[in-house]
């Protein structure tokens, strides 16, 4: 039956076999046939070793087509009279592939058709986990530990002649050490290097940021250019192909080294290093980008050195690249700047000065760039001061009335002021001016006294610098109306109020004398700074009349000597530079329309000094000293535990006064008035001048006379300190009031009524010595 050439049926593959042993064209559903015949494919070529042999079969595979259950079945009852062994095998071990039904298979099935099973097995993290362990051992192995020697042998190879085999060795190596800062691995690309000593760090670093690149350079551009203010990139090099890579990766690890740092004095070297290499930065944009960002951060939150270094290296970028990084680096360093002038204190005050004037130097290196920024934040302010003038609401009137709010105004202000002259940035004096004008009117009460203060500053520091009258001086005479310094302050106070530092007083500070002491200190300050700069102006004597007037009012209203004095002295000060100024301007021999002759008329007699600049000028130096003095003496002041006197109030007094005289109230229980048989004048006065101060604090501020009472009544403390005197000041001065008590505490319970109605009355010079207890 077999023939030379044939294969045998154990030599065929499923599918031959399937497609030879039916004369119709086979179809591709016979999926269940071909998992059932994989075993009896094994099982009949076994028996088929004895020699016997088969027909060739002979199918066209290319013309399969999809067939049906039942052509499949009559395929199989073919095999009987085809193959008979193979079916009888059939029968014996797998009966139901004979007899199976026509429904049990669909009519078609899709070929390739990959049927996933209900449950996948997934691979165990164990295996992952020993793998990833086994790469990094492998890596691991591989690291090369740095040595000091070896960093001494970088050094004095570097000397000889740096080349780029070497540099890459050591930018490895420096890479190796910064990634230690933050505990990794330097990455997805790690270094060959392991640093694991800080002494080997130190030196390492050290030596990074003093020598290499100083050796570069020599080897990148071994002559010195003929124009030294002239910037040579060092990408123009034509080694730079050879190094590019070895320096973009170690000024990437440089800005990381900056963000790990915490010692300051290691942060300041490191920038002077960055300040030095700033061409390197230069010739990449995505390190330079990422080099603003870190500096930017220091800038505006470092220690007082680095934020300097910090700003040189924002400063020297944008001079060199000022078309494509000031913009960015301008909107950036303003939001650093409102960011971190949130609170103001003693301490924080010098850092926000020095971000204006740093910001400010920045804005002017391009006007034009500096109008846009300008124009937009200008125009925020006014929006904010919009909202909180027409809703009125708490929350709007807090969006103005910050610190943030308030150092924008001066900022911008000293912005304007330093670009001047400049015709692009002097449109936006006007706004700016009406800004902070409103925000002096939103809210005009006593309590906000020390912002009206920040304001005039900052409109005096933007009318000096840029030539521009602004009407300063109604709202420091204002107050001269709204505060009555004849009023007897209501407390005392241990501190003087700094008001540099704060926004706004407490209904307790408005009661203080230290409030008004330091009231009349801000406004001989302002009214000063702010006419010192009109005192060469032509107009002078007109210009200051208004403040003459209020002032020699003031004078005739006020009782205290301590705010009348320095009052006085500016009054005639002023009227000695009127005079002055009136007396020069009558030689003038120009008229008023010639405004070119007014200008030079002004710059001579501002060159030849008028009297009231010269004053300025002396008080200008005491004044710093006595800000230097108060500065050095903050910590000492701090550190002293000034006593406090707990006064208890009047209900508690009298609750006390009856317990402790319990059988002396209950003899006499009709009236009060006649177990007080004489009034104490001076503590009358007092009573009376706490119970006025307390009626007008309630009436100014809302507060509740309760509130009021105890709170500077001086004669009632002496009171209550002589009544835990002891018996031995019995025989001092009968006019004291506490000897009467004690002899009310002693004769108490052995009196009759007319013996106390008599003790009462007391003697006739005893009157007499309580009328001069008005000094007291």
């Amino acid at each position: 039956m077999a023939a030379a050439g044939k294969r045998s049926l154990a030599e065929l593959s499923l599918d031959e076999f399937l497609a030879a042993g039916s004369e119709s064209e086979p179809d591709d559903g016979w999926e269940e046939e071909e998992e059932a015949a994989r075993p009896a494919k094994g099982a009949a070529g076994q028996r088929r070793e004895s020699g016997k042999a088969r027909q060739p079969l002979q199918a066209p595979p290319a013309a399969r087509k999809k067939g049906k259950a039942s052509e499949h079945k009559d395929q199989l009852s073919r095999l009987k009279d085809k193959d008979p062994e193979f079916y009888k095998f059939l029968e014996e071990n797998d009966r139901t592939l004979l007899n199976f039904d026509a429904s049990d298979s669909s009519d078609e099935e899709e070929e390739g058709l990959h049927i996933p099973p209900d449950t996948l097995e997934e691979a165990s993290d164990e295996d992952e986990e020993e793998e990833e362990h086994e790469t990094v051992k492998q890596k691991r192995v591989c690291f090369i530990p740095v040595s000091l020697k070896m960093v001494e042998e970088w050094k004095k190879a570097a000397e000889r002649g740096l080349t780029p085999k070497l540099f890459h060795e050591i930018t490895q190596a420096f890479k190796a050490s910064v990634a230690t800062t933050k505990g990794d691995n330097g990455g997805t690309d790690p270094s060959k290097f392991q640093v694991t000593d800080a002494a080997v760090f130190n030196a390492l670093v050290s030596f990074c940021v003093r020598d290499l690149f100083r050796c570069l350079q020599k080897l990148l551009l071994p002559k010195t250019p003929k124009n030294k203010l002239k910037l040579v990139l060092p990408s123009t090099s034509p080694l730079w192909s050879k190094l590019r890579l070895d320096v973009k990766v170690y000024l990437s690890c440089t800005i990381q080294l900056l963000s790990c740092l915490t010692e300051a004095s290691v942060g300041a070297a490191v920038l002077q290093h960055v300040s030095s290499i700033v061409p390197y930065y230069l010739s990449f944009p995505k390190q330079c980008r990422a080099l603003l960002k870190q500096a930017i951060n220091l800038w505006s939150t470092g220690e007082e050195t680095v934020r300097v270094l910090a700003f040189l290296v924002l400063n020297k970028i944008c001079r060199y690249k000022k078309e494509v990084y000031l913009s960015p680096l301008l909107k950036q360093m303003y939001i650093a700047f409102v960011k971190n002038s949130r609170f103001t204190s003693p301490n924080v005050l010098p850092m926000i000065n020095f971000m204006q004037r740093t910001l400010t130097e920045m804005y002017a290196l391009d006007t034009h760039t500096s109008y846009q920024h300008a124009f937009i934040y200008i125009r925020q302010l006014a929006i904010h001061l919009r909202s909180a003038m027409t809703i009125k609401k708490k929350e709007n009137f807090q969006s103005v009335y910050n610190w943030q709010y308030i150092h924008c105004l001066y900022f911008w202000c000293r912005v304007l002021s330093t670009i001047y002259p400049s015709e692009v940035m002097e449109p936006l004096i006007y706004p700016l001016t009406q800004v902070i004008i409103g925000c002096i009117k939103l809210v005009p009460t006593a309590r906000f006294y020390p912002l009206r203060m920040h304001c005039i500053r900052a409109l005096t520091l933007l009318s000096e610098n840029t030539r521009t009258f602004i009407p300063v001086l109604p709202f420091i005479l204002e107050v001269f109306q709204q505060v009555d310094f004849n009023k007897k302050p209501g407390r005392m106070s241990a501190k003087p109020i700094n008001f540099a530092v704060i926004l706004k007083l407490s209904n307790a500070n408005l009661q203080e004398k230290a409030f008004r002491d330091g009231l009349i200190e801000q406004l001989y300050d302002l009214m000063l700074e702010y006419l010192h700069c009109q005192a060469y102006s032509i107009g002078f004597p007109e210009l200051v009349l208004p403040t003459v007037i209020q002032l020699k009012s003031f004078l005739k209203e006020c009782k205290i000597a301590n705010y009348c004095k320095p009052i006085r002295q500016l009054l005639e000060k002023l009227q000695e530079n009127s005079a002055y100024i009136a007396s020069r301007r009558q030689k003038a021999t120009f008229g008023v329309a010639s405004r070119e002759s007014v200008e030079q008329w002004e710059k001579q007699v501002k060159e030849e000094g008028t009297p009231l600049t010269k004053y300025y000028t002396q008080w200008k130096k005491l004044r710093e000293k006595e800000i230097q003095l108060e500065i050095s003496g903050k910590e000492r002041l701090e550190d002293l535990n000034f006593p406090e006197i707990k006064r208890k109030k009047q209900d508690e007094r009298k609750e006390e006064d009856k317990k402790e005289f319990k059988d002396l109230f209950e003899l006499d229980s009709d009236s009060e008035e006649e177990s007080v048989g004489f009034p104490i004048k001076g503590k009358a006065k007092a009573k009376q001048a706490s119970d006025d101060s307390s009626e007008a604090s309630s009436e100014d501020y809302g507060e509740d006379d309760d509130e009021e009472e105890g709170k500077y009544e001086v004669e009632e403390d002496e009171e209550e300190l002589e009544d835990d005197s002891d018996s031995d000041e019995e025989g001092k001065e009968p006019a004291r009031v506490s000897q009467g008590s004690q002899k009310q505490r002693s004769c108490a319970r052995g009196m009759s009524r007319s013996d106390l109605e008599q003790l009462a009355q007391g003697e006739e010079d005893i009157v007499e010595d309580l009328a001069f207890s008005d000094d007291d």
